[in-house]
């Protein structure tokens, strides 16, 4: 009989190997073996593996914003907020694991349709806290950067993810320690 929080159990081993092996690199077989239940048991909660993707990607996508409101309700100005974003990205890379929607883009000509949309959902709601931030700063005069903030909230994350895969890429948190203290630093933060 299965216990009540298969699902969440699933999502957790799915979640782990997309961030470490990617999406294409797992299979429902390996997530039987690390939860010893049959295939069939999974396709019970999850009927195809895009659906165990949506799934990914809405929890993801939901932890990650709960994170962004603690940011919110915790930090003092928009210096300190972007620094507490970029340590959820270091946080997450010292844990040999990758941004889970960072490694779907990297999948992105592979995905189900639903699973891209919602993987550019999950970093255009990165980018709306960004801008929010940003313009925060601006207006504290604590951040200077030219161009929009929607504009430099792109540049801020693709800089991040691409940090997290050429640090991982190498097996040193300390490269992508640097590249968020530099991009930060140039913002003021």
């Amino acid at each position: 009989m299965a216990r009540p929080d298969t699902s969440q159990r699933i999502l957790d081993i799915a979640e782990r190997l997309v961030q470490t092996r990617g999406y294409n690199g797992f299979s429902y077989a390996d997530i039987a073996s690390a939860l010893h239940v049959t295939k069939a048991s999974l396709h019970y909660h999850f009927p195809a593996k895009a659906d165990l993707g949506a799934r990914l990607i809405e929890r993801y996508e939901r932890n990650f914003l709960a994170a962004l409101v603690r940011i919110d309700a915790e930090g003092r100005d928009a210096r300190e907020k972007l620094r507490r974003y970029a340590a959820i990205y270091e946080d997450v890379l010292g844990d040999n694991r990758m941004c889970l929607c960072g490694m779907l883009a990297a999948e992105f000509g592979t995905l189900p349709k639903s699973m891209r949309d919602d993987m550019r959902h999950f970093f255009d709601e990165n980018e709306r806290w960004l801008v929010g931030v940003l313009q925060q700063g601006k207006r504290e005069k604590v951040l200077k950067f030219s161009g929009t903030a929607g504009e430099v909230a792109q540049a801020l994350l693709g800089t991040l993810e691409g940090a997290m895969m050429i640090a991982r890429s190498y097996g040193d948190v300390a490269r992508f320690k640097s590249a968020s203290d530099r991009v930060l630093g140039e913002l003021g933060a």
